[in-house]
């Protein structure tokens, strides 16, 4: 059938996606687990029933996307998924926050998505799905966590844009964009292992969002967006004037950020 690639497949979104290929797509010759954590992806193994290939890439490294477009051009696989979850963010306003810090966060959410995007593309069967993780932070600026949803907005961007450009080769690219979810993001985030505040109500089972963006992929549609609060926001961030909703967002996200 071909494979799968899984990106920051070691934790959050990124482990439930490689879980729920393995469980729904019992054909895949092997799902590709990229992420840094190598313990991690080997405990991958235990719980599917696909063969797990652990690759263990830090993906802000130029050598490392060589590595991984080496690895396709020599094995010549078929990729039927490709799903980009590795990325992380950083809470604070952004003369806080180390410039390295930040630099960081755009190359792993932005650039090594669009490196993998671009390798893993020569590839793709005909029919095949591209999920990429943007986030609900993409609707709208977010002070206090600038930089993150600025380059969630441009995942939303190139998704949306490269669904329109693969139609002809009938590869779906869908943009996933949860809200807050039980995972380790906030712990690195913040340094808090749970949101406090109105967000701590919102937050989602990483299982329930992957289960909803395969479906989201599979009807073909360009945008996935999990539970009726993060729709809400959707539309409000379409109807309502920006400046009009940016306090409101500056008052709930400065609720996790030290000041």
């Amino acid at each position: 059938m071909g494979i799968a690639i899984v990106t920051g497949a070691s934790s959050g979104l990124g482990w439930e996606f490689v879980q729920q290929l393995s469980r729904n797509y019992p054909h895949l010759e092997e799902i590709w687990a990229v992420a840094r954590r190598k313990e991690r992806l080997e405990r991958l193994q235990e719980k599917c029933n696909v063969k797990i290939r652990p690759v263990c890439l830090d993906l802000t490294e130029e050598a490392a996307l060589k590595e991984l477009e080496s690895m396709l051009c020599r094995e010549r696989k078929k990729v039927c998924f490709l799903i980009n979850c590795a990325g992380f963010g950083k809470t604070g306003g952004a003369g806080q926050i180390k410039w390295q810090s930040q630099a960081e966060m755009c190359r792993l959410n932005t650039e090594a998505l669009t490196a993998v995007t671009c390798i893993a593309l020569p590839y793709m069967v005909q029919r095949g799905r591209i999920l990429e993780a943007s986030s609900s932070a993409a609707f709208l600026p977010q002070p206090g966590f600038a930089a993150y949803a600025a380059s969630k907005s441009y995942v939303l961007s190139f998704s949306r844009a490269l669904h329109q450009e693969m139609k002809p080769r009938r590869i779906t690219v869908t943009a996933v964009c949860p809200g807050p979810m039980r995972t380790e993001f906030f712990l690195r985030a913040s340094g808090k292992a749970e949101l406090s505040g109105i967000k701590r109500y919102f937050m989602a089972k990483p299982g329930k969002v992957a289960a909803k963006a395969l479906r989201d992929a599979s009807r073909g549609k360009d945008i996935s967006v999990y539970g009726i609060s993060m729709k809400l926001l959707r539309a409000a961030s379409k109807a309502l004037p920006h400046a009009l909703l940016l306090p409101l967002v500056r008052l709930v996200s400065w609720e996790n950020t030290e000041k």
